[in-house]
């Protein structure tokens, strides 16, 4: 049966149930098995990515619960003790408090991750609806995790840029998502596994009418992400996301086929996406910038035509 407070549902980042005229709750849930090699990183990581759908709607995170799937028989529980204090700590910084939880037990692998709970004003969510021609498009994060944690499995990637990436992954969108709102933006959407092609077509289809055109050479990009490419490190989530999205976007006949992969790349704990009126885009990049969200970008805009499609150039 419908319900006219449900506010926000599937076709979103999270679902928003209003409870008052200013208040509305914001539910999500999101895990993943590890993606690094280090425990707590990896609870880190898990923690910012479940967080991110709250920010990516404008909400504040205020309770959590875990998920740990665990195999007990063949790993030991310092593991999973590391795993959740990682995202311990990383909701302690959010201000979020961890409420309880779940667990089973998992014959193959660890898995972990939270269920989110937050709050947000009813007339101040940003959702992936809502794109005006003419605005531009600021991405918040280098692209380039799902690529990366590919070759970081075959020991390919270096300290430094494993680093970069990790401190990328375990930043929350947080701080992105107050400038936004201070800023006076209404649509937005996180870059998680769809990669920014399929995230970037959701807000195309909520939107209606419109459609997307991306600036290649404006992509911020993570340290060898083109070596790694061009080695064959793709992982089998962006192999799913060409196949799946490739009809929706066309490339000029100069953006090299490495380049193609990255924005079908899937992504974990990516940046938000925000479309932003040309008279604010400047400055709110500035305090973005001016607030530590270094690798913040205008990677395009919303064009008229082709309706429905992405065009990358």
């Amino acid at each position: 049966m419908p319900d006219s407070n449900v506010l926000s549902g599937m076709e979103d980042d999270a679902g928003v149930y209003k409870l008052r005229e200013d208040l509305a709750v914001i539910v999500s849930v999101d895990y993943f098995t590890p993606i690094v090699k280090e425990a707590y990183i990896y609870g880190q990581i898990a923690a910012a990515n479940a967080l991110s759908d709250v920010y990516a709607m404008g909400g504040k995170p205020i309770i959590a619960l875990n998920i740990v799937c665990f195999p007990a028989a063949s790993m030991g529980l310092s593991i999973l003790k590391e795993v959740l204090r990682g995202g311990s700590d990383k909701l302690e910084e959010a201000n979020v408090v961890i409420i309880g939880g779940h667990s089973l037990i998992d014959p193959r692998e660890i898995k972990y991750g939270l269920s989110v709970v937050g709050i947000v004003d009813p007339r101040k969510i940003l959702t992936k609806g809502g794109l005006e021609v003419g605005d531009k498009l600021i991405l918040t994060k280098a692209l380039g995790t799902g690529i990366i944690n590919n070759a970081l499995k075959a020991d390919m990637v270096d300290e430094q840029t494993q680093a970069e990436v990790t401190q990328s992954m375990t930043t929350l969108n947080k701080r992105a998502s107050q400038l936004a709102l201070e800023a006076g933006i209404h649509t937005c959407s996180d870059v998680t596994g769809f990669g920014i092609a399929g995230h970037l077509f959701e807000m195309i289809r909520e939107s209606r009418g419109v459609g997307i055109e991306i600036n290649s050479s404006s992509l911020p990009l993570f340290p060898k992400v083109e070596e790694f490419v061009k080695m064959g490190h793709i992982a089998p989530g962006t192999q799913r996301n060409r196949k799946f999205y490739e009809r929706k976007v066309t490339f000029s006949k100069d953006i090299p086929d490495w380049k193609q992969w990255v924005i079908f790349d899937a992504q974990t704990s990516g940046g938000l996406i925000l479309s932003v009126p040309t008279q604010k885009v400047e400055e709110l990049l500035r305090r973005l910038h001016k607030e530590g969200v270094e690798k913040a970008a205008i990677i395009g805009k919303v064009i008229e035509d082709p309706k429905g499609k992405i065009s990358v150039k």
